[in-house]
C-alpha cells in the first residue's frame, strides 16, 4: 500500500501544483486521470523522489518514502513521461548499463536478469538493434524493462501510451496489466480509456486537488439515469452550451453530439445513454473549472 498524505508543492513561480494531496493507493493497477496541466507530473515526481514537497507524506508500506530517498528509489521503477536513450546503443547494452547503476554488479547475474526482462517484454529477438530504430511502442516496452530492474515494489508510469499506435497501445497496456499483479502500478494519464481498460481503482485530479476517487465502475453506477445525448446542427451547439450541463461534445460524421447530466428529461431530441467513465471525467473536470469561472 502506497499511502499519501496531505501532499502540497507550490514552485517558485507561485503556481501551486499539488494542494493537500492524500490516496491511498493498493497493490494492482491504480489510474490517476487528468489534464495537462492537472498536477499528475508533480505528483509522480514527488512520489519518486526526484523533488521535494512543501509539506505532506508518503509511505510505502513502513518506508517514508520522502525521507529515506535511497531506499525509496531501490524499491522504485519509474518511466516518465519522456525518457532520454543512447540512439546508437542496443537496446541489451543500455539494459545491462541500467542494471549496474540498479547495483546488479554480478555479470552473470545480469546477463540472466536483462534476458529475462526483454523476454518479458518482447523485445529479445530486437536486442541488439540501436534503440534510435525503435518505434514508439517498442521503446516504450523498453523503457518498462529498466523500470522492472530490481523487482520494485512500486511502479510510476507518466502517460506512458501518448502517441502510441493501437496495436502498440493494446500490446503495452496487457504487458503493465500482467506488471501490476504483484505490485503497486500508478498509470498517470489524461487517456480515460486506459484507465476503464486497466485500473480496478482510481482517482481524478484537477487543478492541484484530488477531485474524486475510488472503482471506475462505482463512480459511474453514481451517474446512471442521469446522462442525455443529443446529435445538433453546429449552429445549435452554443445555445444547448448555455443551457445545459454539458459532459463532453464530439464529432460524429460531421455533426456534434453532446452528453449532458441531467436528472430529469433535458428537452426534445434527447435519449439517454449508459455513462461511461468519460462522462464521469469530464462532470468532475467541468466541477473543478466551475470556482475559476465564478471568480473570473
Amino acid at each position: 500500500m502506497l499511502a499519501i498524505r496531505n501532499l502540497s508543492k507550490t514552485y517558485a513561480n507561485g503556481v501551486q501544483a499539488l494542494s493537500d494531496v492524500s490516496l491511498d493507493v493498493p497493490t494492482g493497477m491504480f489510474g490517476l486521470l487528468g489534464p495537462n496541466g492537472a498536477g499528475k507530473s508533480t505528483l509522480m515526481r514527488t512520489i519518486a523522489t526526484l523533488q521535494d514537497a512543501d509539506s505532506g507524506s508518503v509511505h510505502l508500506g513502513e518506508l517514508d518514502v520522502l525521507v529515506d530517498k535511497s531506499e525509496a528509489r531501490r524499491r522504485l521503477g519509474y518511466l516518465p513521461q519522456e525518457f532520454g536513450v543512447y540512439p546508437k546503443v542496443s537496446a541489451e547494452d543500455m539494459l545491462d548499463h541500467f542494471a549496474v547503476l540498479k547495483g546488479v554488479v554480478d555479470r552473470s547475474e545480469r546477463k540472466a536478469v536483462v534476458e529475462a526482462l526483454l523476454r518479458q517484454v518482447n523485445l529479445l529477438d530486437v536486442r541488439k538493434r540501436k534503440l534510435g530504430t525503435f518505434s514508439g511502442g517498442m521503446r516504450q516496452r523498453f523503457g518498462i524493462a529498466q523500470a522492472l530492474i530490481g523487482a520494485p515494489s512500486l511502479i510510476i508510469v507518466d502517460e506512458p501510451t501518448a502517441g502510441l499506435d493501437p496495436e502498440e497501445r493494446n500490446r503495452f497496456l496487457n504487458l503493465l496489466a500482467e506488471v501490476g499483479e504483484n505490485v503497486v502500478v500508478i498509470l498517470s494519464t489524461h487517456i480515460v480509456e486506459d484507465v476503464t481498460d486497466l485500473c480496478p481503482r482510481m482517482a481524478i485530479i484537477a487543478g492541484g486537488r484530488v477531485r474524486l476517487s475510488g472503482e471506475p465502475n462505482e463512480t459511474i453506477r453514481a451517474l446512471e439515469g442521469r446522462v442525455w445525448k443529443k446529435t445538433l446542427g453546429k449552429d445549435a451547439l452554443a445555445a444547448h452550451l448555455a443551457a445545459h450541463v454539458v459532459l463532453s461534445t464530439r464529432l460524429v460524421g460531421g455533426q456534434p453530439v453532446i452528453h449532458v447530466l441531467s436528472d430529469g428529461h433535458p428537452g426534445d431530441g434527447f435519449s439517454a445513454v449508459p455513462p461511461d467513465l468519460e462522462d464521469v471525467y469530464f462532470g468532475e473536470l467541468r466541477r473543478a473549472a466551475a470556482p475559476a469561472a465564478r471568480a473570473a
